[in-house]
């Protein structure tokens, strides 16, 4: 990767989109590139009871608004300012926002959840589609391994 190149992160508020944007960042600040960060947002009409508040598109959008500058604030504050980090929110499907903000791009990072089927695992059902259909590479952060840190001590029995 050249100096000045783009990458583009998607992010939505999980540890695995941190990770992902962590990443980012310190491939950017490595490589002399720059970070977009893209969130996206949707808003789907549902029927609401008479106790329940109702949502409609432009909370939604304050809500991925909010989302874009706490995860910047935060990288920037984990990472440093060591590289332009710049963000956008758009309203659509997840992969094809993502893939749609790749298509200037000269990577595309994103972060696995690993907790739907075992195909899912490593890649996410949103992870996937983007490898499919992105016009750039992809590189998409696994969920680390977990732990053992707990001690099993022998029971006794008297």
């Amino acid at each position: 990767m050249e100096t000045n190149r783009l990458i583009v992160v998607g992010v939505d508020g999980s540890d695995g989109g941190r990770r992902a944007l962590d990443w980012a960042v310190d491939e950017a600040v490595s490589r002399g590139g720059a970070v977009q960060v893209v969130v996206a947002w949707r808003w789907d009409r549902i029927e609401v009871g008479p106790m329940t508040q109702a949502t409609g598109p432009v909370d939604e959008q304050e809500r991925a608004r909010t989302l874009l500058d706490d995860e910047i604030r935060g990288v920037l504050l984990r990472r440093g300012p060591g590289c332009s980090v710049a963000g956008e929110i758009a309203e659509g499907p997840a992969a094809d926002v993502l893939t749609a903000a790749a298509r200037t791009a000269d990577l595309l990072v994103l972060g696995s959840h690993g907790h739907n089927r075992l195909r899912h695992t490593v890649l996410g059902s949103v992870s996937e589609e983007c490898v499919r259909k992105a016009s750039c590479p992809v590189v998409v952060i696994p969920v680390p391994a977990p732990t053992t840190s707990a001690v099993h001590e022998p029971a006794l029995r008297g």
